[in-house]
């Protein structure tokens, strides 16, 4: 039985310690730089290098803008969909999964007319 206890400290153990070095080694960017979540941010990840786990904060006010993660179709249209999750903190903190990622800024007009839209992939 002590056999069994032991095993199963030694599997979470290493589990724990697989989920500590993710963690460690996310990167936190902030999207927009120093001017933050702003108009024509859509070029803002162009030649960075993102991996799932890493983590966009968005930055901004929130009485005149916030984020959207949705999909392709809600990127490429400016139109959120059932699933999209809605931020409005200002100070936003989002986790990247791997593969394609996309924002929108959901105030009317902010998407389409002010590049308020930024995609990201991410690599494992």
């Amino acid at each position: 039985m002590a056999q069994g206890r032991s095993s199963a400290a030694t599997m979470l153990l290493l589990c724990m310690l697989v989920l500590y070095s993710e963690m460690v080694h996310a990167a936190t960017y902030v999207v927009g730089d120093a001017t933050g979540w702003a108009y024509n941010v859509n070029n803002w990840p162009n030649g960075k290098s993102f991996k799932a786990g890493d983590i966009l904060e968005f930055k901004y006010s929130p009485f005149a803008h916030n984020v959207i993660q949705v999909d392709e179709f809600g990127y490429n249209t400016c139109i959120p969909t059932f699933n999209s999750r809605l931020f409005f903190s200002g100070d936003d903190h989002i986790q990247l999964a791997k593969g394609l990622n996309y924002f929108i800024c959901g105030f009317p007009g902010h998407c389409q007319l002010h590049g308020m839209r930024i995609a990201v992939n991410a690599t494992a």
